[in-house]
């Protein structure tokens, strides 16, 4: 998801619980059953919850698991906003079976999760790990035990500390191993698993772990995000090819976050800067994979690290991509940004807020869906990601009454009917997150999940969120 270093330039606003219901009504239409008399969504779509690995696994040093860069930043003093690491996390890795209860009782037909690639390869590549792989082999085999849907994320952001110490996604390299690791995978696990993710959000990993610190592994600096753009593209194209040789009937494709970038004036600086902030968000991923074209904006940046044919190995045909939409983006021309001069800037037009700063806007999940179909040729998608941090405070009872992400899934499931009502093939909606967990650079502050997780006892218990959608998905 979106780091926290996207709220820092933004008022830290807060509203009291239930009033964001009535503030999104006016401004999305409901449910869109009740105007057509049709079901909001066509038959097999896909709910789902998403987590990943490094958030929610803890055993970082178990049965033979390598070390990744975000052990390695966020046990290096003053990373992590509350000291925290993931060695624990939720423990999911000795408690995966009561997770999975807990999809069930949800009614979700699929969980996205993530494969630690330092599980399996402890050094990147080399003999695979057997502990590591039986860990998956039980998850999944337990997934489907229950009739859910196990979809598998190779990469999110948990590079092997190895291949970091040899250059990490500054190097060609690397992009070699990723194929090895996911052809591996493939052969392990492919036999159960229909629906792989090669990446997820490659342009946010390029951007806060490489170019703007605030996630691993820490690299600062604008002459990073060619290179680490390009290898992860490479690596996804490599990954799908080896997948494909490997198995077939498999559904293959990858995950990006995507937010429409709005300039915060209308002025011609900050409309600029709109411009060239979309196409390092977004288009920079986005367009060699879609279009085999990088931006034209970004063309002399990364002329120096493409060689013949690699964005036709880029250009891949997919299957899905997969969507995580939390806002829109505001920009204002900034001379001091690393990101060729363009910057976050102050939102007027929002009046609501998440506890992370970000602001509220489900339109913009409707305008980010509608753009693939205008642009992009209307491929298959899935809402991968989509969901809000809010301070959740248990009442006198224990029961956590999150009315305010309640409101917040209820105003972009309508905006995602919406865009299937005006001709988008989206297929799916994963919320995000199944469960509290370690928040990236914000550790154990931020609180995500439909389930709520005591960190001290590792009890998850059902915020009221849990229960509403679990509702909506029995009722289609």
């Amino acid at each position: 998801m979106v780091p926290m270093l996207l709220a820092r330039p933004l008022p830290r606003r807060r509203f009291l619980a239930g009033s964001l219901g009535a503030a999104l009504a006016s401004r999305i239409s409901p449910l869109f059953a009740a105007e057509t008399g049709k079901p909001p969504f066509p038959p097999g779509f896909t709910w789902g919850a998403s987590t990943s690995a490094y958030q929610i696994e803890g055993a970082f040093m178990e049965d033979g698991r390598g070390l990744s860069i975000w052990d390695s930043y966020a046990h290096t003093p003053g990373k992590i906003a509350d000291g925290s690491t993931g060695d624990v996390a939720c423990d999911h890795y000795h408690r995966f079976r009561e997770d999975v209860d807990w999809i069930a009782k949800g009614g979700f037909g699929a969980y996205r999760f993530s494969i630690a690639w330092p599980r399996l390869f402890p050094d990147g590549g080399g003999p695979l790990n057997p502990k590591g792989l039986e860990f998956y082999d039980r998850l999944i085999d337990t997934l489907l035990a229950k009739k859910i849907e196990p979809w598998i994320c190779l990469y999110h952001w948990d590079l092997p500390q190895a291949l970091q110490d040899h250059g990490g996604w500054l190097e060609r390299g690397t992009a070699h191993y990723f194929a090895d690791y996911a052809r591996a995978a493939g052969r392990k696990l492919g036999d159960r698993v229909r629906h792989w993710a090669m990446f997820n959000e490659p342009n946010i990993h390029a951007i806060f772990g490489h170019t703007v610190d605030g996630h691993a592994p820490g690299l600062t600096g604008w002459q990073h995000f060619a290179p680490v753009v390009h290898h992860q593209g490479l690596a996804a194209g490599l990954g799908i090819q080896a997948l494909r040789a490997e198995r077939a009937g498999l559904k293959l494709g990858t995950v990006m976050s995507l937010q429409p970038v709005h300039p915060c004036t209308e002025s011609e600086a900050d409309r600029n800067a709109a411009t060239r902030f979309d196409a390092v968000w977004n288009r920079a991923c986005l367009d060699p994979l879609m279009k085999g074209a990088v931006p034209d904006v970004l063309a002399k940046d990364f002329a120096p690290v493409i060689r013949d044919g690699d964005l036709k190995t880029i250009h891949q045909p997919i299957d899905f991509l997969g969507i995580n939409y939390y806002s829109r983006l505001h920009v204002r021309d900034d001379p001091n940004s690393a990101l060729l001069g363009a910057g976050f800037g102050p939102i007027t037009s929002v009046s609501q807020f998440t506890a992370m700063g970000w602001p509220i806007e489900p339109d913009g999940l409707y305008e980010e869906l509608m753009n693939f179909k205008t642009g992009y040729g209307n491929p298959v998608l899935y809402v991968t990601e989509n969901g809000a941090a809010f301070d959740d405070k248990p009442s006198a009872d224990g029961r956590i009454d999150d009315q305010d992400r309640i409101a917040f899934l209820k105003s972009h499931i309508d905006a995602a009917a919406r865009a299937v009502r005006d001709g988008v093939d989206l297929r799916g909606y994963f919320v995000w997150s199944l469960m509290d967990n370690f928040e990236w650079a914000e550790g154990f502050k931020r609180r995500f999940g439909l389930l709520h997780v005591d960190y001290k006892t590792q009890r998850r218990s059902p915020k009221a969120s849990f229960d509403w959608l679990a509702q909506q998905i029995r009722r289609g």
